[in-house]
């Protein structure tokens, strides 16, 4: 299968693939949304067809929580849940301190209510994901529907006193159509090429009227899971301290690897 893989697509499944190892049975897991999520959502599939593994899974998504019940994992809400073992997720970018940017999907609300709900949260990447200052990929910034031009117009204006390269912002659109999240929001993405201070913007931003939540993901993710082209797969645990490489070694797998 590895042959019909490309190396990027190669290398998000073997970070899957190692990420689910964390998880053991009867945990309550958060499921992220995204391309390199949905290889850990299969992957967690299998586990449950070949182990009888026996979890409950809270989607950040709709498309997350469709697949999820296609591929057998027990779908739970997280207010049925309540508390979470570990929240697995992708990432559009992330630093040597495990600060994140995510929304390049449009799910970053439910993506962080799951994640801080969670005592882990373990992040899966291929290795373009890590950069040494956040910023490269745009800021996603959910605000609600009214008045989002204001919001728009707020934001630009904050970033005047912020640590960052650019300042210019866009609406996100589905078409012709602003895009809208799960929630029935907008998303402003943010596009800034370097961010000085992700804490001190995270903070400011979501003082603005109108802004719902934002994409930075700042003392959340615990481990990072960044699997290469080739199978191997490099684990830091920022709590531990630690950084461990390792190699997957898969064969074809008809169920994993449909329709993905």
């Amino acid at each position: 299968m590895s042959g019909e893989l490309s190396p990027i697509d190669t290398a998000k499944f073997v970070a899957a693939k190692r990420a689910v190892d964390f998880v053991e049975d009867g945990m309550r897991v958060g499921l992220g949304t995204g391309s390199t999520a949905a290889w850990m959502v299969r992957c967690l599939g299998e586990r449950i067809r070949e182990e009888g593994l026996k979890i409950s899974g809270v989607p950040t998504s709709t498309r997350t929580a469709e697949l999820a019940r296609q591929v057998g994992i027990h779908v739970v809400s997280l207010d049925e849940a309540r508390w979470l073992d570990l929240t697995i997720d992708g990432t559009d970018e992330y630093d040597a301190d495990l600060c994140l940017i995510k929304g390049g999907g449009g799910a970053l609300l439910q993506e962080k209510i799951v994640a801080t709900a969670s005592d882990q949260m373990v992040v899966i990447a291929d290795p373009t994901k890590q950069v040494e200052k956040l910023g490269a990929f745009p800021l996603p910034v959910e605000v609600v529907p009214f008045g989002w031009q204001t919001t728009k117009a707020l934001l630009e204006e904050m970033l005047v006193s912020m640590d960052v390269l650019g300042r210019r912002s866009t609406l996100r659109m589905n078409g012709d159509a602003a895009f809208v999240t799960d929630e029935g929001n907008h998303i402003v993405d943010l596009h800034l090429q370097r961010i000085g201070n992700p804490r001190q913007l995270s903070l400011v931003l979501n003082q603005i009227p109108g802004v719902v939540e934002n994409g930075l993901f700042i003392d959340i993710c615990d481990v990072v899971v960044v699997g290469h082209g080739d199978g191997k797969v490099e684990v830091t645990d920022i709590n531990e301290g630690t950084h461990e490489e390792d190699r997957i070694e898969f064969v074809d797998t008809d169920n994993l690897f449909a329709d993905i």
